[in-house]
């Protein structure tokens, strides 16, 4: 870990997640079976993919905001045209999606983690980061903050991407839809690793990825009923960025960025997002 990260995570900014969940209550082993397997009374995931299926899981409930964790140790060795995720999405054509993926590669090569977000079915709005560890050696924690002002991205406990809600300036943003939790992985030899140009080694399978301290702190919606009703409000459901943070956030970007949608001009050759000219953090 370099100086900059250490001193970073000291004075990360946000709270520590709640105590985990428990698969067995919390997620549903939703395809690829028996490649899934929930292990350890509930404490432990891991997911597979071999040359005839991937697997996945999701989340039992529908959320409307809220702060999902979940500790994940990636494939070792040659994990080239793997994709392994933990996300969240609502269904239909219109669908809100909030994207954490991470794109395999060639034994010594660095992990590539994909960001996204989807608004109305709508999503072309990626960043990519080198990660300044190596994620298959140990468990790490990766986390969804979504609330009704920004979406944060956050690794260990330390924010790397903020996407706000800009609907006031003509922005699309989640707001409205339900989504679940989900987790996968799969085959994307076709774009994941390097382009596409490197393929996936079936002779190194089967791939297993593990998950653990899966914790959804949010508001569960079922119909019109809302848990979050009439309760205090949590610290999650404002949270954002002060000074210091957005300082950092900066400089881990430009460390760590390999790829930001708002700086393509050769795809958006009409011109940027909307989002692009707006304040990022």
């Amino acid at each position: 870990m370099d100086s900059f990260v250490r001193v970073l995570v000291v004075t990360t900014f946000l709270i520590g997640a709640t105590s985990a969940g428990n698969f067995n209550t919390d997620v549903t082993i939703s395809w690829g079976q028996p490649r899934a397997q929930i292990l350890n009374k509930g404490q432990l995931l891991s997911l597979s993919l071999d040359n005839t299926s991937g697997s996945g899981f999701e989340s039992k409930y529908d959320f409307l905001y809220g702060r999902f964790d979940v500790q994940l140790k990636l494939i070792p060795g040659n994990s080239a045209g793997t994709v392994t995720t933990f996300f969240m999405s609502s269904q239909g054509a219109t669908h809100d999606e909030i994207d954490f993926e991470f794109l395999g590669n060639a034994s010594g090569q660095p992990y590539t983690v994909h960001t996204n977000v989807y608004a109305q079915g709508v999503g072309n709005r990626e960043q990519q980061f080198r990660l300044w560890y190596d994620p298959t050696l140990a468990f790490h924690t990766y986390t969804i903050l979504w609330n009704p002002l920004r979406i944060i991205y956050l690794v260990d406990n330390i924010p790397i991407r903020v996407f706000n809600n800009y609907i006031a300036n003509g922005v699309q943003y989640p707001t409205s839809q339900p989504m679940k939790v989900y987790a996968s992985l799969w085959n994307a030899d076709d774009w994941a690793t390097q382009g596409g140009q490197v393929k996936t080694d079936w002779t190194k399978a089967p791939f297993t990825a593990t998950y653990k301290n899966y914790n959804a702190n949010g508001c569960i919606v079922n119909g019109t009923t809302n848990s979050c009703n009439n309760k205090p409000r949590q610290s999650w459901q404002t949270m954002g960025l002060d000074a210091n943070a957005k300082k950092k956030i900066q400089t881990l970007q430009q460390k760590y960025m390999i790829y930001n949608y708002c700086t393509d001009l050769k795809r958006f050759p009409q011109g940027l997002p909307r989002e692009c000219g707006l304040p990022k953090f």
